[in-house]
């Protein structure tokens, strides 16, 4: 077990600063404006929450920027801390569950769910042009599922096309280019 609560904190940090100037800006995420990319965030928080409690929904984490809460900067921090805290369960370790239509056990679950924080935190701190940081440990979990991702599943629908990295290069920026983003992304 490891613990979502920093990861969740410094993506709702992230959140909270997010200007309304901001939700049509571009991510690193092709098909996703700002916006998009918290309605995902928001969706996604929730179908990990309900899948760590064996409760799965269908839909919820569409990416659309009309669907997004007009209150997003404390609606989806509140998702992410009730995803952590979900997490924190025991039982939401154990047995199988279901998240996105895909079965899949518990720990798998928590290990999707921290990759998604962190890699679209990332997203979204790229895009806002603010920073983010996150824990080694954690880093290391999401280094092995992004790891354990073979070259035919990489078509773009959960990561593209791995991104060649120094071997300098950060943690957090080893990560990134497994998962297919460019650690120097930015807008201009």
């Amino acid at each position: 077990m490891f613990d979502l609560t920093p990861a969740t904190d410094r993506l709702a940090e992230v959140v909270r600063n997010v200007t309304d100037g901001d939700l049509k800006a571009p991510t690193p995420c092709p098909d996703y404006t700002v916006g998009d990319l918290l309605d995902h965030v928001n969706g996604l928080a929730h179908a990990f929450t309900m899948a760590a409690r064996k409760t799965p929904v269908e839909g919820a984490a569409s990416g659309d920027a009309a669907r997004l809460p007009l209150d997003f900067r404390e609606s989806v921090p509140r998702r992410l801390d009730e995803l952590a805290r979900a997490f924190r369960e025991p039982s939401a370790w154990e047995g199988m569950t279901a998240a996105g239509g895909v079965d899949l056990p518990g720990e798998v679950a928590a290990a999707v769910a921290l990759d998604e924080v962190v890699l679209h935190g990332w997203d979204l701190a790229r895009a806002t042009g603010q920073d983010f940081a996150v824990d080694e440990d954690l880093l290391q979990v999401v280094h092995g599922f992004v790891s354990s991702i073979g070259p035919d599943d990489r078509d773009g629908s959960l990561f593209g096309a791995a991104v060649e990295v120094g071997s300098d290069a950060s943690p957090l920026d080893r990560v990134l280019g497994l998962s297919g983003r460019d650690p120097k992304w930015n807008l201009g």
